[in-house]
């Protein structure tokens, strides 16, 4: 039976202590300066709704294993085949117990080039060149729907992508806050606790140079990223000078992961319900989902 909230005599509810136990991964990161300090799991309050839940884990899960997706958008620009050795060398950066994949968006899918493999060299070796002109993606959006349905059953507590793209979305959804098909993508991953670093790469043709739909592409990517608990990383509208400080600051963030457990309140039938996780007292902030999936 779930505990009723309460207003204590100090004006603060009652924790939510029963229910089924939800864990997410969560990303420290620092509030001011550069220094991020360590967590403790009475450093972080997780509210859904306006209730508070028990939080009764936050495990560090630096040295734990991943699997990492990495997702190429394969109407990409030409400038993305300068990134292709940065690229190899991220993958060669990855931690001896995480497994690597590679696959190509187009046409609302994911072509994998590589499965998910220990063997870091064999999944570095796959990554090639974008098809460009003949690699027109509808909806990279899409894509990451179809690839989250095909993820393989994994005891892998960390699951994450790094989506490399223009974000421009082409399947008529609008270039609105709620385009259906990005919501898809990103309830998609939520749901499969998957969290979402983006890139932003130019698209081929005319809409790798079109103001207008490169930054609704942009403002997709950024929304998929927060609200999977990623990062959205990109300079103006054009091409980076180069992926490297990106890909860097993604290895960072590998080394500042919990695996964080709280009871969540279940409300009616199974489904996504919205969380607000926050640090209290200590110089720190965490990336995370803004929703869960309550069973």
């Amino acid at each position: 039976m779930l505990v009723s909230a309460e207003i204590s005599a100090f004006g603060q509810q009652a924790e939510v202590e029963s229910g089924p136990a939800i864990s997410v991964v969560v990303t420290s990161e620092p509030k001011r300066g550069k220094t991020i300090p360590p967590l403790e799991v009475e450093d972080v309050v997780v509210k859904q709704g306006r209730e508070k839940l028990h939080v009764a884990a936050l495990e560090p899960i630096s040295g734990a294993k991943l699997q990492l997706l990495l997702m190429i958008d394969d109407s990409a620009a030409e400038s993305f085949n300068t990134e292709i050795q940065s690229l190899k060398d991220f993958v060669m950066a990855q931690p001896p117990k995480a497994e690597v994949a590679v696959g190509y968006m187009h046409n609302g899918m994911t072509s994998m080039a590589s499965d998910f493999t220990p063997d870091h060299a064999a999944a570095a070796k796959a990554i090639r060149v974008a098809m460009g002109p003949g690699g027109d993606d509808v909806s990279p959006y899409d894509s990451l729907t179809d690839v989250l349905k095909k993820w393989p059953h994994t005891d892998a507590p960390r699951r994450e992508i790094v989506m490399i793209s223009s974000g421009i979305e082409g399947l008529g959804g609008g270039l609105v806050p709620d385009n259906p098909y990005v919501n898809a993508g990103i309830e998609a991953a939520q749901k499969a606790g998957v969290v979402v670093y983006t890139i932003y790469s130019p698209s081929v043709g005319h809409a790798g140079h079109s103001l207008w739909r490169a930054t609704w592409g942009q403002n997709f990517l950024a929304q998929l990223s927060d609200e999977t608990g990623g990062e959205f990383f990109q300079i103006g509208f054009g091409s980076p000078v180069s992926f490297e400080p990106f890909l860097k600051s993604i290895l960072e963030a590998e080394q500042h992961q919990y695996l964080l457990t709280f009871m969540a309140h279940q409300q009616g039938k199974p489904g996504l319900q919205p969380v607000h996780i926050t640090v209290i007292e200590k110089d720190a902030s965490l990336a995370a989902p803004d929703k869960i999936f309550v069973p």
